[in-house]
């Protein structure tokens, strides 16, 4: 993934001054596999050995470059992968995964007829009118300011009575539909039609946004190559307290800007893709503008720039935003620098390889 980066995260969380920041943000299933039948008197080759953690190709394995994996690291990573960077031979995101212990990923791909998102609270049951001072409403948040990590998200989904939020987004993030639940409709101030903007604007809704939810996202997709669509479950993502997106839109503040308002980091969103890539994700994706945003104002050249094209100065791979913004908040475990150190043996293992194509095509 591009990201483009800024800057040190710690206090309470005080859900008041999340209000304000929020206030100042601008307005495949994979196909079935098919059997190959061999030829009489023929063999199928058999594919090459991968990795079952990092999925590389045996040769190519990371997991013995990483000098410490499952490192643990306080601040957890809530990873969003397009669904095209999977299988990249860059992908950094695995070396997140087998190089620290608190990580999650989920698979995004892009919306080509429409989805549909579905947000419930952490507590199904709270009264949402008892939030309006910026107090948590009962003790159940404070379990959940101290261990957002152990949040089991399918508990909340099978507890709630309704979703706060329902929305239909079609491509490239136009919002064709939107409704909230009962809970909020005293509180969120709409005549004619209902926007993000407008559930921004309520205090009520940013406030009990901001103590948790989880999204699901079901996407429409044809059924077999026919014309027949049929809806299924693509994600579903628990948002704890405390959580951050790293993204460099327009009122993104840099680490001293939300430490200046009393937020303390406690869950990174980043967006796995290339910049464009992300860049959609994060369009298509609305419930991601209830989140503050984070960005990293290093003026510095990613380590792939040789082998993949890098926009500008700044805009670095996956690991490496997650490496930076980790050491930005404080979470600095020891050998946290090692994940950089295999990243860019991984960008060797490409460079050899192209130079060995250009020398096979010179020498032809």
């Amino acid at each position: 993934m591009l990201v483009c980066f800024g800057s040190r995260i710690q206090t309470p969380t005080r859900t008041s001054s999340l209000y304000s920041i929020l206030k100042s943000l601008p307005s495949e299933t994979p196909n079935a596999s098919k059997t190959l039948m061999a030829a009489p008197g023929t063999q199928l080759k058999s594919k090459r050995p991968t990795c079952p953690s990092c999925s590389k190709p045996a040769s190519l394995c990371i997991c013995i470059r990483i000098q410490n994996p499952g490192l643990q690291n306080k601040v957890n990573i809530t990873i969003l992968q397009h669904s095209l960077e999977r299988k990249h031979a860059l992908n950094s995101a695995r070396i997140a995964r087998v190089g620290l212990q608190n990580v999650t990923l989920s698979t995004v791909s892009d919306v080509k007829f429409d989805a549909k998102f579905m947000i419930h609270l952490f507590d199904p049951g709270h009264d949402s009118g008892s939030g309006q001072d910026g107090e948590k409403s009962s003790d159940f948040y404070q379990v959940m300011d101290d261990k957002a990590d152990e949040f089991d998200a399918s508990h909340v989904t099978k507890g709630s009575k309704e979703p706060v939020i329902t929305c239909s987004v079609g491509k490239y993030g136009i919002v064709t539909n939107i409704s909230i639940g009962n809970v909020w409709m005293p509180h969120v101030q709409w005549k004619r039609r209902l926007s993000f903007d407008k559930i921004l604007a309520s205090k009520v809704a940013v406030d009990d946004l901001a103590k948790g939810f989880v999204v699901k996202k079901l996407q429409r997709r044809r059924v077999d190559g026919s014309e027949e669509l049929e809806e299924v479950e693509e994600f579903e993502v628990a948002v704890p307290p405390g959580s951050v997106l790293l993204f460099p839109s327009k009122n993104a503040l840099d680490v001293d800007g939300l430490k200046a308002m009393d937020f303390e980091a406690k869950n990174l969103i980043v967006l796995d893709g290339t910049w464009s890539k992300a860049r959609r994700m994060y369009c298509e994706n609305p419930w991601l503008r209830f989140l503050p945003h984070l960005k990293l104002d290093l003026d510095r050249l990613s380590l792939y720039s040789e082998v993949r094209q890098q926009p500008k100065a700044g805009y670095l791979s996956t690991i490496e935003s997650i490496v930076y913004a980790l050491e930005e908040i404080g979470d600095y475990p020891e050998g946290l620098d090692n994940l950089l150190g295999v990243f860019e043996s991984m960008v060797g293992d490409q460079r050899r390889f192209r130079n060995e194509r250009l020398s096979k095509l010179s020498s032809a």
